[in-house]
């Protein structure tokens, strides 16, 4: 395949860029931008780039590999299964003959069971029916299609662990068949023409996986860099045997850690080690002679005292800022070298100066704008950013600091043009070109982008590709799980959602990234009985676009958790007295407690001497906050107990454009009048402020309330982490990345949104307990906080997300010959797939009549009589210095 010359890469130049700080409170240290890449949406960015003639056939003939990451079903297993199925001739026959009777369809696992209920009536015999293996693959079946007379079966006994079989419903005879294999019959459900066509357009990024070492077991999906670090440990490792010591062999594993720390430096001036110690023999030996000296001194020595000395032996500086911190740094290079250790190897890459430039793609919202909360997609994402650039910040200048280096760290936030400008200066062109601005304002490449988001990802990708820069992807929540069958009926979604660019850019975001960044375990590979949204695009099609047989394999060792957490200053516990933002309290008072309607609230608590049980959400159907009411209003025991407020959307209808938040404020209105709920519910409207509404958790802490959060699925749940980082004792959902927040009965409760009852009376026993115990509730508190405390704080998600970004590094170098090979992949399909596709979606011009937001209020600090006030943007000052690009090999 060749090309005319021009650059595989799309022209950043093209792209109309924002530059211009921050309002957030970021250390003066850091540099804080925002460049804005054109137009509203990452497929109309693409537009603008040159064309690109490739010598090839057109696109859809194109016929890519056809190798699969999922598993192809075991013959044995088919096997297995038909004799099974013929030992139960008679009740299985009535059951496939069902799943026959509406012809060609695509049947869930409630379909398959309510089937199955139907022609197998006796429980019994249906439990005797379904032991051992047909039970087993019968039950663990997510998908069945439908094509008479076949049912193919798409089966996940276990996360990330696919089968497919082929049942003939005639006479049970059972074949295993490939992903590829189901995919094709699940097409023909839809457009059979298509799925017939040799020429569709199949798409295999596991081609490229043949050489990759892979995790195995399901249960340590996500622990990426433990995985890494063991098999970086064994290949730069020395071997401790007598024949490799005899011909020096075991040294030469260590030579590609060599030149990565020979190819480090800042700004030209080498950093860790210098030409003299070219060889791994040597540096072996001088950090023996180097570290005994070090031993000898003091531990507070600071470098500078003995920076000299180790010049001489061909040490930079970067090893450490006194001399405890540098022999010990010496000694764990030492240790790696003489043997694979990967705590070593760990903790070794976490010490090293390879990280002080980073950017960061977060193309959400109104970002860099004042009192912008509340517009859309301008809330939890732009917050997620703020804090995520801080606490980058905060553990970059301490870990420079150790390293012993006077080197200011520099973040760059690039976000886009927004035509719909609702009255920002989003719509304002600064910067024409994101690329040449990032290298101009560093005066050298970066040493570390990433992505938020489906087209902040996306972008992020091509910016990494052009530089050559490690790439790490954060894609929050994937589109494809949220809508039933998304991908197969992608044409009538796609006007309104435009799904083909979407799927097509997740998949080009999560195969070109060094490493992903998932917040649980859920979100890669679900839990046991659901996909996780990652594990949703391993096989999937797009009938008349793509078949996509390999998209991403779950047991990547890219995949890592780096949970983020609540700002501190915000959500803290209730107990902090003297930091409470007591200016609040008036107006908190107010909301909870006054008997007047208004547009902020209605209903009302009688008795305000109840606890609590509290909720805040958006009002949609998966939030389920009208659930949680229904289940309220049912609970005699619970409403006896406690008050009910919640915190989400409009109270008038009218005010809302949203179908599905119009039928939820109906349905609240309907349960509050069915149940006589006024007088024990409180619904506020949706509160903005983020100050004010840590405030309001631990305000109803101080009640001895607990939170709830009902939702019928919910990825991650920042809210959760909020409540109870201020000591709220909380209920959350048990689908979805709360199950993994909370340790159940111990430092929470999880509930089924399923089951109402159950749920209700659930929170009913907790509020029981805590009147006969009255030590339960603070018990509970203490737990959830120091559940937070260890594994939900930015402190802990910074400190992992730079252990990526310095792991991973090296990562890139030792795998730089396959990482090429996919990469020239991902460029064809990016230019010939999406940038087609790109050309269908309409850029917004239009500048609609200025919303005004609910504007954010700082808390007044005790003492005080004033708020104070946000302080408004000013530009950030850069020269225009010819770039210097950092050599990192």
């Amino acid at each position: 395949m060749q090309m005319d010359g021009q650059s595989y890469f799309p022209r950043l130049h093209n792209k109309k860029c924002s530059f211009s700080s921050s309002t957030s409170p970021i250390n003066s240290l850091s540099i804080y931008a925002l460049l804005s890449l054109a137009n509203k949406t990452p497929e109309s960015f693409a537009r603008s780039s040159k064309s690109f003639n490739f010598l090839i056939h057109k696109q859809h003939s194109i016929r890519m590999a056809s190798a699969t990451v999922l598993q192809k079903s075991d013959n044995a297993t088919a096997g297995g299964l038909s004799d099974a199925m013929r030992q139960s001739r008679y009740h299985m026959k009535r059951c496939f003959a069902r799943f026959m009777e509406t012809g060609k369809r695509l049947m869930k696992p409630h379909q398959i069971m309510e089937e199955t209920d139907k022609a197998i009536e006796d429980k019994a015999e249906r439990a005797k029916v379904f032991e051992g293996l047909l039970g087993s693959i019968m039950g663990s079946t997510q998908e069945a299609a439908v094509t008479p007379p076949y049912v193919a079966l798409a089966v996940r006994r276990n996360p990330g662990l696919w089968e497919f079989f082929k049942v003939n419903a005639d006479d049970l005879e059972v074949d295993a068949i490939t992903a590829k294999d189901y995919l094709k019959i699940k097409e023909t459900i839809f457009d059979e023409n298509w799925a017939n066509n040799e020429n569709a357009l199949e798409v295999d990024f596991g081609a490229f996986d043949y050489s990759t070492r892979r995790l195995t077991l399901s249960s340590c999906i996500g622990n990426g860099v433990d995985f890494v670090s063991k098999f970086m440990a064994s290949k730069t490792g020395g071997d401790t045997s007598s024949k490799k010591k005899k011909t020096g062999g075991d040294l030469e594993h260590a030579k590609p850690l060599l030149d990565y720390l020979l190819a480090l430096n800042h700004q030209g001036e080498n950093l860790m080690i210098n030409e003299t110690l070219n060889t791994v023999e040597k540096l072996q030996t001088t950090l023996i002679v180097a570290h005994v000296y070090i031993s000898a001194l003091p531990k507070d020595t600071p470098y500078q005292n003995f920076e000299k000395k180790l010049k001489e032996w061909g040490f930079e500086k970067g090893w450490g800022d006194n001399a405890e911190r540098v022999k010990e740094t010496m000694g764990f290079l030492s240790e790696i070298l003489q043997a694979p250790d990967h705590n070593k190897t760990e903790l070794f890459f976490k010490r090293l100066p390879n990280l002080f430039k980073i950017v960061i793609f977060s193309v959400h919202g109104y970002f860099g704008q004042s009192d912008v909360l509340g517009l859309p997609d301008t809330g939890g994402q732009v917050v997620y950013i703020l804090d995520q650039v801080k606490a980058l910040e905060e553990e970059l200048l301490l870990r420079i600091k150790q390293q012993g280096l006077s080197v200011k760290p520099q973040i760059l936030v690039v976000t886009r043009l927004i035509p719909d400008a609702q009255g920002t200066k989003c719509n304002q062109e600064i910067e024409p070109d994101a690329t040449a601005k990032v290298l101009e304002h560093f005066e050298c490449k970066p040493d570390l982008i990433l992505g938020n988001y489906t087209d902040g990802n996306l972008v992020a990708y091509l910016m990494a590709d052009k530089l050559g820069v490690t790439l790490g992807t954060i894609a929050h929540a994937l589109e494809k799980t949220k809508y039933e069958d998304s991908d197969v009926k992608w044409k009538e979604l796609d006007p309104k959602y435009h799904f083909s660019c979407q799927f097509t850019a997740d998949i080009i975001a999560m195969n070109s990234a060094d490493f992903v960044i998932t917040s649980t375990y859920q979100e890669i590979a679900g839990s046991k009985k659901r996909p996780g949204q990652y594990e949703s695009h391993m096989a999937f099609t797009m009938p008349g676009l793509c078949r996509v047989v390999s998209g991403i394999n779950v047991f990547d060792p890219k995949f890592n958790i780096a949970a983020p957490g609540a700002e501190q200053a915000v959500y803290f516990p209730f107990t902090e007295k003297k930091k409470r933002f007591n200016s609040f309290h008036p107006a908190i008072d107010e909301l909870l407690y006054s008997k007047e309607d208004n547009n902020e609230h209605i209903g009302f608590l009688a008795d305000k001497r109840k606890p609590i049980i509290f909720s805040m959400a958006r009002l949609d159907t998966v939030k389920n906050i009208s659930g949680l009411t229904e289940w309220y209003g049912k609970n005699k025991r619970l409403r006896n107990l406690v008050n009910l407020v919640v915190v989400a959307g409009f109270f008038d209808p009218s005010k809302s454009k949203d179908r599905e938040e119009i039928a939820e404020i109906n349905k609240m209105h309907t349960l509050i009048e069915k149940y006589k709920l006024k007088g024990q519910i409180r619904w506020i409207a949706a509160q903005t402020d983020r100050y004010h509404n840590g405030e309001l958790y631990r305000c109803i802490a101080d009640t001895k309330g607990a939170f709830v959060q009902p939702a019928m699925y919910e990825a991650f749940g920042l809210t959760v982490i909020e409540a109870m980082n201020c000591g709220l004792p909380t209920f959350a959902t048990n689908q979805g990345g709360p199950a993994e927040i909370i340790v159940n009965g111990v430092s929470g409760f999880h509930i089924d949104p399923y089951n109402g009852n159950e749920s209700s009376d659930k929170i009913a026993d907790f509020f029981e307990k805590c009147k006969a115990d009255a030590k339960y509730w603070s018990k509970i508190s203490q737990e959830g906080l120091k559940r937070i405390d260890e594994c939900y704080t930015w402190k802990i998600y910074a400190n992992k997300v730079l252990n990526m970004g310095s792991l991973y590094g090296f990562w890139r170098q030792m795998n730089k010959q396959q990482k090429k090979a996919k990469q020239t992949y991902l460029q064809m399909f990016y230019n010939l797939q999406f940038r087609n596709l790109a050309k269908n979606i309409a850029i917004p011009t239009a500048e609609p009549k200025q919303i005004v937001p609910t504007p954010m209020i700082k808390p007044q600090e005790p003492g005080k009589t004033e708020l104070p006030k946000s302080p408004e943007p000013t530009p950030v000052a850069t020269t225009h210095i010819q770039p210097t690009p950092r050599h990192v090999c």
